[in-house]
């Protein structure tokens, strides 16, 4: 197995991250340095940021484990909390080693994916790949129709670039709740392009991310992703 492939597969960073670290001399077989395309076998040890990774023999057929877990709002999709309560306060301890693909702010709600397969992540997160995320949003006063026109045919320009949503009513005749739908996942991207406009969001619940969605899972539970 490529050097590559198993760095990903025991850590859980992308292929190309562990390309990466063995470029950069961060990654070590049996104390001895390696370079890209090196190969590895049973009986190895690899070390990578001063933790050693046995290769068993089975390893190759080694699977992932990826996770949707319907996040309450309140908690912080981080390791350290900072003084605040983190989802890992709530993941069963088998699970506290897959880490967020995204995030979803401390007051956000709903599909949070947790997964230890790099590869998986970096599709589902850069950019180029498109990923559809669907969110429901309560503001805190109704939406003007110019407003909704601007947001929805031209975009609103933020710091870091122009903001386009897609907008569908989610409850018939309100225009407080509003179903969303994006290919982007900028930093609290759709509560500063709301906030622009002088309107607040007082909830945003995540209900797709990719090909996942949340599909009646109760809150604070977890299902695995097939």
């Amino acid at each position: 197995m490529h050097i590559n492939k198993f760095l990903a597969q025991a850590t859980g960073i992308s292929r190309r991250a562990a390309d990466a670290a063995v470029h950069a001399g961060r990654v070590v077989v049996n104390d001895n340095p390696v370079t890209t395309g090196k190969t590895v076998a049973a009986g190895d040890i690899v070390t990578y940021q001063g933790i050693n990774y046995p290769i068993a023999e089975n390893q190759q057929a080694a699977s992932r484990t990826t996770i949707i877990f319907n996040k309450p709002a309140g908690f912080v999709v981080s390791r350290n909390g900072q003084g605040s309560r983190t989802v890992y306060d709530i993941l069963p301890p088998q699970y506290h080693r897959l880490k967020p693909v995204g995030r979803l702010d401390k007051e956000s709600s709903g599909l949070l994916l947790l997964t230890d397969d790099g590869d998986l992540a970096n599709q589902l997160t850069l950019p180029s790949y498109q990923k559809i995320k669907i969110y429901e949003v309560a503001l805190s006063t109704d939406l003007a129709p110019l407003h909704r026109q601007m947001i929805s045919d031209h975009g609103i320009e933020l710091e870091d670039g122009n903001s386009r949503l897609e907008l569908s009513r989610l409850v018939e005749g309100s225009d407080k709740q509003w179903l969303i739908t994006m290919r982007e996942g900028r930093n609290r991207q759709i509560r500063r392009t709301f906030s622009v406009l002088g309107y607040t969001v007082i909830k945003l619940h995540r209900t797709q991310f990719g090909d996942y969605t949340i599909n009646g899972l109760p809150e604070r539970s977890i299902r695995l992703a097939s």
